[in-house]
């Protein structure tokens, strides 16, 4: 699976690019046939708690999978997505 991170206006650095390379990896032992993801990293309004968004797109055969996340920190954002997209890869299993 090709994972391409995209930073929104800011430079992410490389403890948090191999964090959600190690996590969003983990997708593949749920579903072989994910081509390839993106994941975008924003921040929303700076001066608000809870303002880091995690988007995760995870392109398959015949569909593409979306959702977004937002927690305090990238970390968690990230977490709380890649879980979310687990029950979708598993309902997406599930139709085939």
């Amino acid at each position: 699976m090709n994972i391409k991170i995209n930073a929104v206006k800011f430079k992410a650095d490389q403890k948090l690019e191999q964090f959600v390379n190690d996590k969003v990896g983990k997708l593949e032992k749920h579903f072989d046939g994910i081509t390839s993801c993106e994941v975008i990293l924003k921040v929303d309004k700076p001066e608000s708690d809870g303002n880091k968004i995690a988007e995760l797109q995870l392109v398959l055969p015949k569909q593409t999978l979306f959702n977004s996340k937002q927690a305090d920190t990238f970390e968690e954002a990230v977490l709380q997505a890649v879980d979310a997209m687990k029950v979708q890869l598993a309902k997406y299993k599930e139709k085939l």
